[in-house]
């Protein structure tokens, strides 16, 4: 795996993993090779015309026969991205609601905070996103904090920088969208890499507004509750409840926010000890 530095466009790769996309799938590529030089799409298991939509295109297509979930999906584009020796990836959903032009910002933080997680976090327009979605992630984040010891601004973002070393974990637990939530913990305790938020957008559908987008693959209710008793029943049997309470009021979430409207400490200042 690739340790390179700095983090540009030619030694990263782009990786979308996509279901049933066709919407904006090749708005999204397209996009994506304005700021990157390699774009890997997981197809998992579509019944649409996602694939067809990429012919074409100067991209990476890697296919599941029949849908595994997105944590398949992540570790399908993960394990092709360390075989082409990238030092990193950056994540985003296939249905648009990222937008790939905050690439170089989650690439210029990663730089700032070398092997950390980089998460494209939602703290912008926040009016625009659906209240129990916004409820829902607040509910996320309490629960991720718990397994890691510290706490993290819109741990539900799928737009995400993950270091090569992070990539290669293996034996991480958890399916579909449990597995964005273990990776975290797991990089937390198995390399002490923690995550750092960079603010983005929220993008949702807007009854006045011309881009719309397919509905969520993530249900709040049920999706949170598998992500949130995953965590807590590692969390128990982790023990040393207290000291992780303690822990976690501590180590607030890390905003790297250049212009300062969100900004706080980098993390090379901050005492933040991972369980």
């Amino acid at each position: 795996m690739s340790g390179e530095f700095p983090l540009r466009r030619d030694n990263v790769a782009v990786l979308i993993p996509a279901l049933n996309e066709e919407l904006r799938i090749a708005e999204v590529v397209h996009g994506c090779l304005q700021e990157c030089d390699t774009v890997i799409v997981v197809d998992d298991g579509s019944t649409d015309d996602t694939v067809a939509c990429l012919q074409g295109l100067p991209v990476t297509v890697l296919r599941h026969a029949q849908r595994r979930g997105k944590g398949a999906a992540l570790r399908t584009g993960f394990g092709h991205a360390l075989s082409l020796g990238k030092a990193g990836v950056i994540t985003l959903d296939g249905d648009g609601q990222h937008s790939a032009t905050d690439i170089p910002r989650l690439l210029a933080s990663a730089n700032r905070h070398p092997g950390q997680i980089i998460i494209g976090a939602r703290l912008r327009n926040r009016a625009a996103k659906p209240r129990l979605r916004r409820m829902a992630n607040e509910f996320g984040d309490w629960g991720i904090a718990w397994g890691t010891g510290y706490q993290v601004a819109d741990s539900q973002s799928g737009q995400r920088f993950y270091p090569a070393a992070v990539m290669a974990l293996r034996d991480v637990p958890g399916e579909d969208f449990v597995f964005e939530a273990q990776i975290v913990i797991s990089a937390a305790r198995q390399l002490g890499v923690g995550c750092v938020s960079v603010p983005i957008e929220s993008r949702y559908a807007q009854a006045d507004s011309p881009q719309q987008f397919r509905r969520s693959h993530f249900r709040p209710l049920r999706d949170l509750w598998r992500i949130t008793s995953h965590i807590v029943l590692q969390a128990v049997r982790h023990g040393g409840l207290y000291d992780v309470y303690r822990q976690v009021q501590a180590n607030p979430a890390v905003i790297d926010d250049p212009s300062g409207e969100f900004s706080q400490p980098p993390l090379s200042d901050r005492n933040q000890t991972l369980p």
